[in-house]
């Protein structure tokens, strides 16, 4: 996976990139970036309006997402916020020269850390259940054919004992170890000297995973907007959805101050994106009006749907203060809660 993705001729370092392969929120929707803006704003408040303030993206891809906070925040923001893209790619061409590109994480942030469907590609192990034990499932890098490998380690044994048991499970069952996705939350939110941290992925949670729900695992390929066998061979991305709840938990040391795990749905309309469907009398009062809100409603709609990408979750964790007015409002409803 490490080296279908981000190797020489991987996935994320060669070709036209993401964006000509997969949609994501920030292409359904400038509405994402805006409800994005808004947060900033509240950690800047929180902050006292310093001199300046961080805004880094984890997996930038071509940073329209920095760009598109951007042009939503207040002037008086835009001339104090320092704008980081993390991407392993080289830059665009056209970047605003205001956004640092880099491919390294800085060293101290203050403000507010992004990942928005980053943790999904960072490289797992899969583990089968057999008769006797868990193996390694290993894949051939061409044809993608798979077969079992040797045992797992005792840092994975311990991993699954808490987070996604298969000791009660069938033979064949499988279960995909996010110790690698633990630890690259925990380094990204440890360079978080103040501020707060959110990302935003595809994800599932304990329950679900104890109850049987991802005994098929759920790594996936995706190729110019279609499902297709995730072949580590470079030509596809490689997904897999994310426990967000132990990464929450892994970086729960550092000293964090408040923690939240909700959906998207939920965040965004907190954080003021809605989907409301504008009278339908402005149709004829306001015509060009109504039509405006209307594909403005239409936008939103994709954002929040419950089946679609309104159900990613989120995983907010701040440090030195708290989560910000918005998220503090939120509590995940039952049949709301983070999935993929």
């Amino acid at each position: 996976m490490e080296l279908a993705l981000y190797g020489p001729e991987g996935f994320y370092r060669s070709g036209a990139g993401p964006a000509a392969h997969f949609r994501t929120s920030v292409h359904a929707s400038r509405q994402f970036a805006a409800a994005l803006a808004r947060l900033v704003i509240e950690v800047d408040e929180l902050l006292g309006q310093p001199r300046s303030v961080d805004l880094v993206d984890i997996g930038a891809a071509d940073g329209n997402l920095l760009a598109s906070i951007m042009s939503e925040l207040p002037s008086d923001l835009q001339g104090r916020v320092n704008l980081v893209a993390v991407e392993i790619r080289d830059r665009p061409a056209g970047l605003s020269p205001r956004i640092d590109w880099r491919s390294e994480l800085p060293e101290q942030i203050v403000g507010v850390l992004l990942a928005n469907e980053w943790l999904d590609n960072v490289p797992i192990a899969v583990v089968e259940r057999t008769s006797l034990s868990l193996a390694t499932v290993l894949v051939d890098l061409v044809s993608g054919d798979e077969q079992l490998g040797g045992p797992i380690s005792s840092e994975q044994t311990a991993w699954l004992d808490q987070w996604w048991s298969l000791s009660e499970a069938r033979v064949g069952d499988r279960a995909e170890v996010g110790l690698t996705r633990d630890n690259a939350w925990r380094d990204a939110v440890a360079r978080l000297r103040v501020g707060l941290a959110v990302t935003v992925d595809y994800s599932h949670d304990r329950n679900g995973r104890l109850a049987g729900h991802y005994a098929s695992g759920t790594m996936a390929g995706f190729r110019a907007g279609r499902w297709v066998p995730p072949v580590p061979d470079g030509s596809c991305d490689i997904t897999a959805h994310v426990a967000l709840d132990a990464c929450a938990a892994a970086a729960a040391s550092l000293g964090i101050d408040e923690t939240l795990m909700t959906t998207q749905r939920n965040a965004l309309m907190s954080l003021g994106v809605s989907g409301r469907r504008p009278p339908l009398e402005w149709a004829t009062t306001h015509p060009v009006s109504y039509v405006s809100a209307l594909a403005a409603a239409s936008e939103a709609g994709e954002l929040l749907h419950r089946s679609g990408l309104g159900r990613f979750g989120w995983l907010a964790q701040s440090r030195g203060m708290g989560l910000g007015p918005s998220l503090t409002t939120l509590t995940a409803r039952p049949d709301e809660a983070p999935a993929g």
